[in-house]
């Protein structure tokens, strides 16, 4: 292990130390908020640092059965022991890198996901109607909650524009290389020669602010307009100013949000979508950043890349920025992307650690 992660890692034992005298004392456990704070640190070091242990614990062995070479009789067994302790160390140091990876302060929060319609008209309304069952699905199979927040119905089904929110522990972690372009190859129901049709789809999933006040906005910077909702919803919804238009004049970024009667309720939902979407533009940012100093192949968040495309004659997805390809486009559609965001996240793993490793 190179000497800087070492010393990073004594580092951290030190500190769990200095955190187990300080929760003794009256003066930290009277302040709730500095104790919760301290009582989380030492929650998050304490795996660690048990692990390093045990790295260190393999690291006594190899020295105690080297010692043991020079016997004839024990050369054999020293060998041995000084042969398990290596591969133990080697296991140990790739489990302590995962764990010293940063951590995505996001990955545990719930989500806002959009999916909107690109090139190829009414086809591609309809591939926005199935991309969104794919990932509503995908919610049910993780037992999410999945709620409307507003959409834009095709006349022919699918959608124009859609947006969901989904509920549920670590929705952010599994799906958020899911941003950008997706692509679909296959031939329309409305297609009388059987020509296969290329149209596209941009999907966007934004983590939710803890609270719209987490988010920098100034009304100053917002215009309000309400209008009459258009669409499903029986005599009052066409009746009444409900639906609600919110600009956010400095980014250009507009909500809409139409899907309730209540145009308090509405202006609420919109107003979440618009801290989310801003809070984005930040993330992606910052990714941005990361990505001029080294490659990253997933975590861009770029809307405009082309990440996926969705073969159906040939029944296969692949997903460009791993070059994966699998052969169960079915099921794929039905919500089943288990190897799809397990890939995903193992790429994305293996970049922090080769980025972790040239800046130690």
């Amino acid at each position: 292990m190179k000497p800087s992660l070492l010393a990073k890692l004594d580092q951290l034992a030190n500190r769990l130390v200095e955190l187990d005298e300080l929760l003794m004392h009256p003066e930290v456990t009277s302040n709730m908020d500095n104790y919760r704070k301290m009582t989380r640190e030492h929650a998050e070091l304490g795996p660690l640092v048990a692990l390093y242990k045990n790295y260190q614990q393999a690291d006594n062995d190899v020295s105690a059965a080297q010692e043991m070479l020079s016997d004839p009789d024990m050369k054999d067994f020293a060998q041995e022991e000084i042969g398990t302790a290596k591969m133990r160390m080697t296991q140990l140091e790739i489990d302590l890198q995962k764990m010293l990876l940063p951590k995505d302060t996001n990955d545990e929060r719930n989500i806002f996901l959009e999916v909107r319609a690109g090139t190829g008209g009414d086809e591609a309304a309809l591939f926005a109607g199935d991309l969104l069952r794919m990932y509503t699905r995908f919610a049910e199979r993780n037992r999410w909650q999945v709620e409307m927040v507003s959409e834009s119905s095709s006349e022919v089904g699918g959608y124009k524009e859609a947006i969901v929110r989904i509920v549920g522990f670590g929705a952010y972690s599994r799906l958020k290389f899911e941003s950008g372009g997706h692509r679909v190859q296959r031939v329309p129901t409305t297609e009388t020669q059987g020509r296969i049709h290329t149209s596209a789809c941009t999907v966007a999933v934004m983590p939710e602010a803890d609270e719209v006040s987490d988010v920098n906005i100034n009304p100053a910077d917002l215009r309000i307009d309400t209008y009459r909702a258009s669409g499903a919803g029986g005599q009052h919804i066409n009746k009444t100013d409900s639906a609600v238009r919110i600009t956010h004049i400095p980014s250009g970024i507009v909500v809409e949000c139409q899907d309730d009667r209540s145009q308090h309720k509405n202006k609420a939902s919109a107003m979440k979508v618009l801290a989310a979407r801003i809070k984005d533009v930040q993330l992606r940012e910052q990714q941005a950043k990361e990505a001029a100093t080294r490659k990253s192949l997933i975590g861009s968040g770029d809307r405009s890349e082309r990440i996926r495309t969705y073969n159906f004659p040939q029944g296969r997805m692949t997903d460009h920025r791993i070059n994966l390809t699998l052969y169960k486009l079915d099921f794929i559609m039905d919500g089943d992307l288990e190897d799809l965001s397990n890939a995903l996240a193992a790429e994305h793993q293996a970049e922090l650690l080769a980025a972790l490793g040239e800046n130690a």
